[in-house]
């Protein structure tokens, strides 16, 4: 609880002096489903504090070029356990292993899911309407747990709802 207090001491110092910026990410693969699928934009927070649970950008190990969302496990000696919320998909830390501090580049804050009819589906009001409630979700950490089965928030988790959509 104490650890807790003092991460949010620091975010509020970072806040003050201007430090914590924002900016925009997009989706380009299934690692995330059911969290944040692919063509989700994200609104994510550079240099906020991680915790465990929080959906981050980071660098991939092998290839820092590349930048990966995954979903911080565990604060392990200098990194991040990261791992994607598909258990079917290996591209996180049980392939490249812990990601350096450094690596980590921003915190998810907010999905955006783009509209049905971006992606060649119906332009109905119903569609729409539909959409509305759905397009813009907070992306926290909330009850976060990694439960049986592996995956991290698999089944378990805040996110429930993003999944039903």
């Amino acid at each position: 609880m104490q650890e807790q207090a003092h991460d949010r001491g620091q975010e509020q110092d970072r806040e003050r002096r201007g430090l914590l910026r924002i900016g925009l990410a997009e989706v380009h693969n299934p690692s995330m489903v059911p969290t944040l699928s692919p063509g989700d934009q994200l609104v994510v927070r550079y240099g906020a504090v991680v915790r465990a649970g929080d959906v981050v950008v980071v660098r991939h190990p092998f290839r820092q070029d590349l930048l990966i969302v995954k979903r911080a496990v565990e604060r392990r000696e200098g990194g991040w356990w990261v791992m994607g919320d598909n258990r079917y998909v290996e591209n996180d830390s049980r392939e490249f292993g812990m990601v350096p501090d450094d690596l980590v580049v921003a915190r998810v804050w907010l999905r955006l899911r783009p509209p049905p009819w971006a992606r060649g589906g119906q332009r109905s009001v119903v569609g729409a309407l539909s959409w509305v409630p759905s397009a813009v979700r907070l992306v926290s950490a909330g009850r976060w747990s990694r439960g049986a089965g592996g995956a991290a928030g698999a089944g378990r988790s805040a996110f429930r709802r993003l999944r039903a959509r």
